[in-house]
């Protein structure tokens, strides 16, 4: 049997070397999050951090260049749990359970995240589209493609497409925020708490593990890890 998760792995990456352009990030992401909002300006990140404004454009170019490193050092985060996570000694079936767990709770401590995906690969210039691909998109992609790979070879997983199964995937976890708005609207429903976060891991483990895992994925039966 294999051994239990270790769930030592660091929250946060260490912080950069640039001092002074953290702080614009973080700035940014409190303001975002606070305001459940991506509109948020220069002068408002400069009078929350602290450092002027002018400095923006220094470090980043322009506010564009700041929203693309904010979902970079986002991504980085989560692309360091993913790698930890597939290296650890317990079942597919396990790691299946934990992704959905894990890409579902990332929305959540970034609830601004979906919608600087969306703006950058469909709102902001064509190398920004291209920068998320690359460090977002094809890393999560990557992952998955193993996950599903080891999954089949143990006998847990049928054999599934993995870019159908990242649409399935992502595309669920996205709209629960993305589309929050438009169901609020139609049938009043309250923003997505911590309440609310449970209760779509539930479902969605239920929906995803019941289509793809055979019955020895189901059974928990593990792979020896030696």
């Amino acid at each position: 049997m294999g051994s239990q998760l270790n769930t030592s792995v660091p929250a946060r990456l260490p912080g950069g070397k640039n001092t002074t352009a953290d702080k614009l990030l973080v700035a940014a992401s409190e303001l975002m999050i606070e305001r459940s909002s991506i509109e948020v300006s220069l002068s408002d990140i400069a009078q929350k951090s602290g450092v002027n404004a002018a400095l923006v454009k220094y470090h980043f170019g322009n506010k564009d260049g700041l929203l693309l490193a904010l979902l970079a050092r986002d991504a980085a985060i989560e692309v360091t749990h993913l790698e930890y996570l597939l290296a650890q000694p317990i079942a597919p079936a396990a790691k299946l359970r934990l992704h959905i767990a894990g890409i579902i709770r990332a929305y959540r401590q970034f609830p601004y995240m979906n919608r600087l995906i969306h703006y950058l690969l469909h709102e902001s210039s064509a190398a920004a589209a291209d920068e998320v691909s690359k460090f977002f998109v094809a890393p999560l992609l990557d992952f998955q493609r193993r996950l599903l790979a080891e999954g089949v070879k143990a006998g847990e997983f049928r054999d599934v497409d993995p870019v159908l199964f990242y649409t399935s995937l992502v595309g669920a976890c996205d709209h629960l925020f993305f589309g929050r708005h438009a169901m609020s609207r139609a049938i009043g429903v309250g923003p997505v708490t911590d309440e609310v976060c449970r209760q779509y891991i539930s479902h969605m483990e239920a929906l995803i593990c019941g289509g793809l895992l055979t019955t020895r994925g189901a059974n928990g039966e593990v792979a020896n890890s030696e």
